[in-house]
């Protein structure tokens, strides 16, 4: 068989596989509205939060692709767990696929720019299945930290197991109203609130830096991806892991790391230099060398 045809079958399985789960994950999400109960929503948001904000926000983003904090491994991992119950990916592939955006941002190479269609930037790059149908030799080059981390490695392969494992638990103690809930539409619900940052914040909103690309400050997309909107913000201090620069700027990602830092648990956080200078002189003032 030749490499081309390989290529093809690897292309249109992926691309089978990806439809047919985002489908039936919708239509899932669909169905929860047919079973609700406060319990189900109070279980949807908890699993939100712990799998949009500290998995993808805090862990794949601010930690994994851009180092932007340090964390024990066991946290890294942690988090990378929580990040899998997103329904993103595994870390190689979610992290190579942002790293690429920002080397690439809004021009030939960016995987989801607006420039190439709306719909496409959304949920089109995905759906499309080239993305995901990448092997790991082919993304080794963006990530040469997580291809050496055997951790990462297994993970990124078997990435569907925690969410798979915690849906067929809900299903056994809580039946299948609380999985259309707590897994069918809240991983439908955080999905499109994390697409939302490659097309609406590269559509509308305002820039504060001039960074030569389209990203945009979004204050309703900063609020449902707690704290990911401030995304121009993000683009001019792309290793800051603090992305609301305002005080009026919502970043709950911010506020846990920073909280994360109070007990020791995070070390070496990086911000923006001005922000780093500003906080050197409030050290000075208060606690004056000699």
């Amino acid at each position: 068989m030749s490499t081309l045809t390989q290529l093809k079958i690897r292309l249109f399985d992926s691309n089978l596989i990806t439809q047919f789960f985002m489908a039936a994950f919708h239509v899932g999400a669909v169905l929860a509205l047919f079973y609700f109960s406060w319990s189900g929503v109070a279980a949807a948001a908890l699993l939100w939060w712990i799998s949009g904000g500290l998995g993808i926000g805090m862990g794949y983003h601010r930690l994994l692709t851009h180092r932007s904090y340090k964390a024990p491994k066991w946290l890294e991992y942690l988090l990378t767990i929580f990040a899998t119950l997103a329904l993103e990916g595994g870390p190689i592939f979610w992290v190579a696929m942002h790293r690429r955006h920002h080397k690439f941002t809004d021009v030939e190479g960016d995987p989801h720019s607006p420039r190439d269609g709306k719909w496409w930037s959304h949920m089109g790059w995905i759906l499309d299945g080239k993305a995901m149908a990448q092997s790991t030799q082919e993304l080794a080059p963006l990530v040469p930290d997580l291809i050496n981390d055997k951790f990462h490695v297994w993970i990124s392969k078997y990435h569907w197991v925690p969410l798979t494992t915690l849906g067929l638990t809900i299903l056994a103690i809580w039946g299948w109203p609380m999985v259309f809930w707590a897994i069918f539409l809240r991983v439908t619900v955080g999905l499109h609130c994390t697409w939302l940052v490659n097309s609406v914040n590269h559509l509308w909103g305002s820039q504060r830096f001039a960074t030569g690309d389209d990203s945009t400050n979004n204050f309703w997309v900063a609020l449902v991806t707690f704290g990911e909107g401030w995304h121009n913000n993000h683009h001019a201090h792309a290793q800051s892991a603090r992305h609301g620069l305002r005080w009026w700027e919502i970043d709950i990602n911010w506020y846990c790391i920073k909280m994360l830092s109070w007990v020791g648990l995070v070390r070496n956080i990086r911000l923006p230099r001005y922000e780093i200078q500003a906080e050197q002189v409030t050290l000075a003032a208060v606690d004056p060398v000699n």
